[in-house]
């Protein structure tokens, strides 16, 4: 009979906490294309985001600087938050809400689990490596997948061509915040100070495009509008980011592997929640994506 300390328990544990970490990972990250398009339904698509982004940066900081008492940003510091949150918060995630106005809730979920491929590619052609065969693959393969699950999809008004594009370019935009991410010395700021900051900065860069654009007859405030907004930023982008890096830090070779079970999800939810069609297309379409998907992450560390 086991002690209650006995390392075979706690082994157990710690693997039922990732796994359960994981799986809860891989439903509420796509569930963001699903939130969008319902917040489209009542919302123009920048007061989406900035309600979202004010609200989760102000909790985020309220938490790190309020409750954890955690150091403010000081001096250059500034200046990368200020950055990073343009690229991640106001071209990225702005640019998305509007594909989103063009594209099904599946495929928005199936686009994000191309960034890996992508932040490959761009790491490898910014920083001079070599490009491998594999990498090309990888996203020969995705993008062919995206592409081929959307196809079904232009004749019913699922999805346009201009909006797979403009999904496209937003997924690149990600991947340079990423990779501007990962070269920068935050000097031990606390990751819910640098989500908080950059989420904030963000919005206040989106925030003139927002007012030049407002239309008070395109927004219907009430619960049928907040209801997804306050998903986006407290389950999907506090809760989400925060099992990602629990996620990254135990272990980030077998985290990315939960990516494969992000896109799946999205078109689950997507079906359920707002009945778009799953069809052999969109089947073959997501095969393919997370062969590409896998592809890259089995060979990115040889």
């Amino acid at each position: 009979m086991k002690q209650q300390g006995d390392p075979g328990n706690s082994r157990k544990s710690a693997g039922w906490l990732w796994f359960l970490t994981g799986l809860g990972f891989s439903i509420l990250w796509p569930s963001a294309a699903v939130a969008t398009k319902f917040g489209l339904q009542v919302a123009q698509p920048f007061v989406i985001c900035i309600t979202r982004f004010f609200i989760a940066g102000l909790l985020m900081l309220f938490i790190s600087h309020g409750i954890l008492r955690k150091r403010l940003p000081q001096k250059n510091e500034w200046k990368q938050l200020a950055i990073y949150g343009l690229l991640n918060i106001s071209l990225y995630l702005g640019l998305y809400v509007l594909a989103m106005q063009h594209v099904s809730a599946g495929l928005g979920s199936l686009a994000i689990a191309t960034n890996p491929v992508l932040i490959n590619l761009m790491a490898t052609l910014i920083f001079g490596h070599r490009l491998r065969f594999i990498t090309i693959t990888s996203l020969v393969l995705c993008m062919c997948g995206v592409l081929l699950a959307a196809w079904p999809l232009f004749k019913n008004s699922y999805a346009t061509p201009g909006g797979i594009g403009l999904l496209m370019v937003c997924m690149i935009i990600y991947s340079a915040g990423v990779i501007y991410f990962s070269k920068q010395n935050w000097e031990n700021l606390h990751i819910l100070t640098i989500n908080g900051w950059q989420t904030m900065l963000g919005g206040l860069f989106l925030l003139p495009a927002a007012i030049a654009t407002y239309d008070k007859t395109k927004n219907v405030w009430g619960m049928k509008m907040m209801a997804p907004i306050l998903w986006l930023a407290i389950p999907v982008s506090i809760v989400g980011v925060q099992l990602w890096l629990y996620l990254l830090k135990d272990n980030a070779v077998k985290a990315s592997f939960w990516l494969f079970l992000c896109p799946v999800a999205g078109f689950i939810i997507a079906s359920v929640m707002m009945h778009e069609p799953i069809g052999i297309f969109t089947v073959t379409g997501m095969l393919l994506t997370l062969a590409g998907l896998y592809l890259v992450q089995k060979y990115k560390s040889e």
